[in-house]
């Protein structure tokens, strides 16, 4: 099977898998499964936090930070093309009663601190109270200049807002500018981080923050039924994978470039209007080009992506440059 619908379709390695299987376990609801208790010691040391609490998706660990940085009838600032806005079910509005206050993205995946600065609310009682202003990086694929960061750090410090990270490929951003990752997360007051992502593991995200933020999220998890028992076979998976799997993200870029020189050899596909950063590419098909008869076609030959317009594919640890070429030579034959 040939997979470009997202990179949280791989599976984990055979390495990967026997750390798993090897795993010690305990009941993490009693902070008791030192496999996970491991990974979040490790990984608040890593990114140069105090905490960090393992989660079970990417919108859990979005959800969780915004619930413990806001209270209800507080809102948050982010971008219109925002995950924890736009593809997370609304769950800040649903579950923590908390506004989000979406501005429009700039075409780099930035948006506007003049424009921020202007949606923040006055202290008067007939508004929500704005809290926090949240970024992702990527976003669409596309990196965030270190420069922003620090430009939304002194934003959110004159302003007296707290900053998140919606950082599920993170990691793509800090190996596609060649930094270790404390350069971006130093930043932020939280980070979200998918493990299984491009990272390859099974299931799960971190979040991370300081003790007052993560003992807050930590309680918001349990409420919201997310507190988990023997998760240790997963907490190691997540370590292995960010112990083993970051520098090999060059190999997604590296292809997802290669993928849009080819896709843009076909006839009626075009990814020069998108900025392809790292592992995602954009493409604008021809009209006239059944994209949905072509996916359902390629599918039967055990090629799967998605139908939408524009075509997004996402290269990842289960894609070669032979897996593209197939992709290539059964598209070219379909259109």
């Amino acid at each position: 099977m040939i997979d470009f619908r997202s990179d949280t379709v791989t599976q984990p390695t055979a390495d990967m898998r026997a750390i798993m299987n090897n795993a010690a376990v305990g009941d993490d609801v009693y902070g008791d499964d030192p496999s996970v208790n491991q990974l979040e010691h490790v990984a608040a040391e890593r990114h140069g936090f105090e905490s960090a609490l393992f989660c079970s998706s990417g919108t859990q660990a979005n959800l969780l930070a915004l619930m413990a940085h806001c209270e209800r009838g507080d809102e948050y600032i982010c971008g219109q093309q925002a995950h924890n806005y736009k593809f997370e079910g609304g769950g800040a509005a649903v579950l923590g009663s908390i506004q989000p206050q979406p501005i429009e993205n700039n075409a780099d995946g930035t948006i506007d601190l003049n424009k921020v600065v202007a949606a923040i609310k006055a202290d008067d009682f007939h508004f929500a109270k704005t809290k926090l202003l949240s970024l992702e990086n990527t976003i669409g694929g596309k990196v965030l200049p270190l420069s922003y960061l620090e430009q939304a750090r002194e934003c959110v410090n004159k302003h007296n807002l707290a900053l998140h990270l919606d950082g599920a490929r993170v990691y793509n951003a800090a190996v596609k500018l060649g930094v270790d990752i404390t350069e971006i997360t130093q930043h932020f007051d939280s980070v979200s981080i998918c493990l299984s992502k491009g990272l390859g593991a099974p299931v799960g995200s971190l979040l991370l923050g300081n003790k007052a933020l993560i003992d807050k999220a930590r309680r918001w998890r349990k409420v919201l039924g997310g507190g988990l028992r023997q998760a240790g076979m997963l907490a190691a998976a997540g370590q292995y994978a960010l112990e083993n799997h970051v520098t090999r993200l060059s190999d997604d870029h590296d292809n997802a470039a290669y993928l849009a020189e080819k896709l843009n050899s076909l006839s009626g596909f075009d990814t020069t209007p998108f900025q392809i950063d790292t592992n995602i590419v954009y493409a604008n098909v021809d009209e006239a080009i059944d994209l949905k008869a072509v996916a359902n076609k390629l599918k039967e030959k055990n090629i799967l992506f998605s139908a939408g317009k524009p075509l997004r594919l996402v290269t990842h640890l289960g894609v070669t440059k032979h897996d593209i070429n197939c992709f290539i030579d059964a598209l070219a034959a379909e259109i």
